[in-house]
């Protein structure tokens, strides 16, 4: 019992000692591009353990002394640590984890939508010679056959207007890919030119229907991708285009 007297008064004047040197901190964190107070983040005191969330104002207060190791983390920002100097107040700025879209240079070209509605004016009678007639009418005296609309139907002229639609639809689609996969934006990305850039753009140029349904995020990852099988295969080049063969079936 005597023995243990002793070691507690020891132990009480040891206490003022083990907490010398430390004091309470106080620090704020920052958002480092927003330069927003940054809320809910996780703060540690890597020498002793000590372990605390800073409230929504960014602001916080830690038992340090001098060389402790400070850890910081916080869902979608990079970790970062820090050593305690003494000093009065600590301001802490983390930065975002999530990588920001490159900035593209958009150049003022005319949309597909613009070029078709154009198109239409100018060749309004074959888009409405192909275009779905109504065959049968109602008048006063009853239901009838539209006899122009059939003509329509099954007249030379009308055939043509339809292969003739179905061509410009066709280069509809064609012009949306060339207008969202366009030079301009490739070299912005990847930085190719010239020869390298041409040959880039036949060998993965994306369907239409890869870029109707996707987002420009999704295309610059597509493109990026692509770039990378690039530059594993410098010599890759597009297949020559086979000649047309005409063969005559009587013969």
């Amino acid at each position: 019992m005597k023995n243990l007297k002793v070691l507690l008064f020891w132990g009480w004047l040891l206490l003022p000692l083990a907490s010398q040197g430390q004091q309470g901190v106080s620090g704020i964190v920052y958002d480092l591009e927003s330069k927003q107070r940054l809320g809910e983040v996780q703060i540690k005191n890597l020498n002793n353990n000590e372990l605390l969330y800073n409230d929504a104002r960014g602001e916080f207060k830690l038992n340090l002394q001098p060389g402790d190791r400070i850890a910081l983390k916080k869902l979608g920002y990079r970790a970062d640590t820090l050593t305690f100097t003494s000093q009065k107040a600590l301001i802490i700025n983390l930065k975002p984890a999530v990588k920001q879209i490159e900035t593209v240079n958009v150049y003022a070209r005319r949309s597909p939508d613009d070029v078709l509605n154009e198109i239409r004016r100018d060749y309004k009678k074959a888009f409405e010679l192909s275009g779905p007639q109504e065959y049968f009418t109602v008048g006063p005296t009853g239901a009838g056959v539209s006899i122009d609309a059939l003509y329509n139907l099954v007249s030379k002229e009308a055939r043509n207007a339809r292969r003739f639609t179905k061509f410009i639809g066709r280069m509809h689609e064609e012009n949306i890919v060339d207008f969202y996969f366009s030079p301009d934006l490739v070299r912005n990305l990847i930085g190719l030119e010239g020869e390298e850039l041409k040959v880039f753009m036949q060998l993965f140029r994306p369907s239409y229907e890869f870029v109707a349904q996707s987002h420009h995020y999704q295309l610059v990852q597509y493109i990026k991708s692509k770039y990378e099988i690039f530059k594993l295969h410098p010599n890759l080049r597009p297949l020559r285009e086979l000649p047309d063969i005409k063969l005559d079936v009587n013969q």
